[in-house]
């Protein structure tokens, strides 16, 4: 399955969620929005999506400083 993830493909070897795609990617999930399909989420959703072939995500990770 492909999915594209800030601009660029990436390949899923099996279903997963949205939640579960983050952390296997070691995504600080305090510290990022997502966009699914072109809808900001609540992060309460995450789990609930399932990631299908096509999707296309924007993860915006906030960092500090000045």
């Amino acid at each position: 399955m492909k999915i594209t993830v800030n601009g660029e493909q990436r390949n899923l070897d099996q279903k997963v969620s949205l939640h579960e795609f983050l952390e296997q990617n070691k995504i600080n999930l305090n510290v990022v929005v997502v966009e699914h399909n072109y809808h900001i989420l609540d992060r309460e959703k995450w789990k609930d999506i399932a990631l299908k072939d096509g999707d296309n995500l924007e993860i915006l990770q906030f960092v500090g400083g000045g």
